[in-house]
C-alpha cells in the first residue's frame, strides 16, 4: 500500500513540475502549463455513493497533452478496473468493468472481438488540444456467480468512442458515440437502442447487486435501476485535481448511475446504493484569445508525434476523510493515500488506514 503512495507521489514530481524551474525550461514550452491548451483523457473511474456522500472514489491513469505538440497515450497493460487489490477495494469486491482486450474468458457477447483502447490526450502541431478514447466496455457483476465471465455481464458498450477537439473558444467539439449497445434484461444480453442528443437510456429492476458485500443481502431479490448519458458538463466527469479545465472547454464521456436496491432473501429493503461510473471521460480546454497556429491540423487527437515523456496524472483515491474540493465533490486530489470510506466499506477502510500510518510514520 506504501508502495503505491510513494509511486504515485514520484510520477507527480516527474510529470507536474514545479513553476520555478528556470526561463530556459519556460521559454521552451509552446503552452502555459497552468493556462494554457491543455486536453484529458481517461477510460474509466468510479464511485461509490450519492452526491454529496463521501464514499470510495477510484480514478484510473488520466493522460494529459504534453506541453509542446505531442500526445499521451494510455499503456495497453490497462486492460480491466479494477485491476489489483487496492484498486478492487474501492469497489467492494463486486463490479469489474473490462476494457476491450482480454485473455481469461471472453466478457462480451458472441462477435465482440477481444481489442486494445486507444486513448490519447494530444496537443497538436497548431497548439490545438485534442483528446479521444474508443474501446469495447463491458460492466459485470461477479456477485451474480455466472459459469462463464460473459455469463455475469449486465452492460455493454460496444465500439465506444468519445472525442474532444477545442479548435479555438467559438469552435469547440465533444462527441460520444457507440456502434451497439448490449443490456442483460431478464435473460440474455441484448441489443438496446441508444437515444440521441442529450436523451439517456434508463432501465429499472436489473440483475444488478451492490458493488460490495452487505450483510444479509441476497442476490436473487437484489435488484438495480440504471440510467446511461452522455457527459455534458466538465462536472459530471469524475477527476483529479490535476485534471483541470479553462475559460472555454468542451467535454464528452459516458456515465453510469446505478441505484442498487438491496433486499434480503425475503425481500425486505435493506439500503440502496449509489454508484456512479464515467467510461471515456474526455476534455480539452483553450484560455480566452487563443488562437491556434498557422499550420495544418492533424486531428483527432492521435496525429501528433509521441511525446518524449508521456504526461499522466497517475491513478487516484478518494477516501470518507479527504476534504471537499468543492463542486459535485466529483475531483480527486493528486497523492492522497488509499482511505475508502461508504456505508459497507468500513472494516476495510480501518485495515487500510492502519497500513498507511505504519508504513508513513
Amino acid at each position: 500500500m506504501t508502495r503505491f503512495v510513494t509511486k504515485a507521489a514520484v510520477l507527480t514530481a516527474v510529470l507536474f513540475p514545479l513553476a520555478g524551474t528556470g526561463v530556459a525550461g519556460a521559454q521552451s514550452q509552446a503552452v502555459d502549463e497552468k493556462t494554457g491548451p491543455v486536453s484529458f483523457a481517461n477510460i474509466a473511474s468510479v464511485r461509490i455513493g450519492g452526491e454529496g456522500q463521501r464514499g470510495g472514489a477510484l480514478i484510473t491513469e488520466t493522460q494529459r497533452s504534453p506541453l509542446l505538440p505531442g500526445q499521451s497515450k494510455l499503456g495497453t497493460d490497462r486492460v480491466m478496473v479494477p485491476k489489483d487489490d487496492g484498486e478492487r477495494a474501492t469497489f467492494g469486491g463486486h463490479y469489474q468493468i473490462d476494457l476491450g482486450r482480454y485473455s481469461n474468458g471472453n466478457p462480451y457477447p458472441a462477435g465482440v472481438p477481444s481489442r486494445d483502447h486507444n486513448v490519447v490526450a494530444a496537443l497538436q502541431a497548431t497548439t490545438v488540444p485534442t483528446a479521444v478514447a474508443e474501446t469495447n466496455y463491458a460492466l459485470r457483476d461477479t456477485w451474480q456467480g455466472g459459469a462463464k465471465p460473459s455469463d455475469n455481464t449486465v452492460l455493454v458498450l460496444e465500439g465506444a468512442k468519445t472525442s474532444v477537439d477545442c479548435t479555438s473558444p467559438s469552435k469547440l467539439t465533444g462527441t460520444s458515440a457507440v456502434n451497439r449497445l448490449w443490456v442483460r434484461q431478464g435473460g440474455g444480453l441484448g441489443i438496446v437502442p441508444m437515444p440521441g442528443g442529450t436523451a439517456g437510456l434508463e432501465l429499472k429492476n436489473l440483475r444488478l447487486g451492490p458493488p460490495g458485500d452487505i450483510t444479509n443481502a441476497s442476490k436473487d431479490t437484489s435488484v438495480s435501476d440504471l440510467r446511461l448519458t452522455r457527459v455534458a458538463a466538465f462536472d459530471q466527469l469524475i477527476r483529479q485535481d490535476g485534471w483541470r479545465g479553462g475559460d472555454y472547454t468542451a467535454v464528452a464521456g459516458w456515465r453510469v448511475e446505478i441505484t442498487t436496491h438491496v433486499k434480503d432473501a425475503a425481500g425486505v429493503a435493506l439500503q440502496d446504493v449509489q454508484t456512479n461510473i464515467v467510461l471515456g471521460g474526455v476534455s480539452c480546454s483553450v484560455p480566452k484569445g487563443f488562437v491556434a497556429k498557422a499550420a495544418g491540423s492533424t486531428g483527432g487527437g492521435t496525429g501528433a508525434t509521441q511525446a518524449p515523456v508521456p504526461t499522466q496524472v497517475p491513478a487516484g483515491y478518494l477516501g470518507a476523510a479527504a476534504p471537499d474540493t468543492g463542486g459535485d465533490g466529483s475531483r480527486v486530489p493528486l497523492g492522497i493515500g488509499l482511505l475508502f470510506g461508504g456505508v459497507f466499506f468500513g472494516a476495510v477502510a480501518l485495515l487500510l488506514g492502519r497500513r498507511r500510518k505504519t508504513g508513513t510514520d
